[in-house]
């Protein structure tokens, strides 16, 4: 199993080591990174596909944090990782974050960062099942706006109840610790490939010189 192999957990060791010395999320400048003696992030890629014979792609990189903030990582079992930016607060309160964020999986960190595109597709669709009741203009208007609360509430992650205390939101559990939210990244194994396995197949007879 290519996940265990250890030439390929050497290559994720020198992907990691590589991508702290990168501004950003630069995918192409962490691609041509060093790793020493064995050539940029890519070469060294290009030889485990030869030797392995495993499509290995480097797909994505996030990066969180200056100096004026807070942030804590969780990796849970290896598949799911997440970075939690705060202002104020400690590291270990990030981390109890990012632990929920694992698990919830909420789209939006605050109200703030949903899309205005997504609101009113929302507001849309609310408006159109209230005037369906056959209520007043100003009503269904009432009714919109607080459905679009409890809407707002349940994808953002401040609002959400706390996975390891559900008597506290994440907001008032960063209120207690006098600490605000900034944001967070989530990424997950497998998520957003497409495979290629034309592609794949003529990058390794490429490579074996066959094309």
């Amino acid at each position: 199993f290519v996940g265990k192999d250890a030439g390929f957990v050497g290559y994720c060791d020198q992907v990691a080591r590589a991508a702290i010395s990168v501004d950003g999320d630069d995918m192409e400048a962490l691609m041509a990174t060093s790793t020493g003696e064995d050539g940029t992030v890519e070469e060294v890629r290009q030889k485990m596909v030869a030797k392995i014979g495993e499509n290995i792609q480097v797909r994505r990189m996030s990066s969180r944090g200056g100096a004026d903030s807070t942030v804590g990582a969780y990796i849970h079992m290896n598949r799911i990782g997440v970075l939690v930016e705060i202002e104020g607060g400690t590291e270990e309160l990030c981390t109890d974050i990012a632990m929920h964020v694992a698990a919830m999986n909420p789209p939006y960190a605050t109200p703030e960062d949903v899309p205005g595109d997504v609101v009113e597709k929302e507001k849309k669709i609310l408006s159109e099942q209230a005037l369906e009741s056959g209520k007043p203009a100003e009503i269904v208007e009432k009714m919109v706006a607080g459905r679009i609360r409890k809407y707002l509430e349940e994808i953002c992650l401040v609002s959400q109840n706390f996975v390891k205390d559900g008597d506290i939101t994440v907001g008032k559990l960063l209120e207690k610790n006098g600490a605000k939210m900034i944001g967070f990244t989530r990424v997950a194994v497998g998520e957003g490939i497409e495979k290629k396995e034309d592609d794949f197949a003529a990058e390794v007879a490429k490579m074996a010189g066959q094309s």
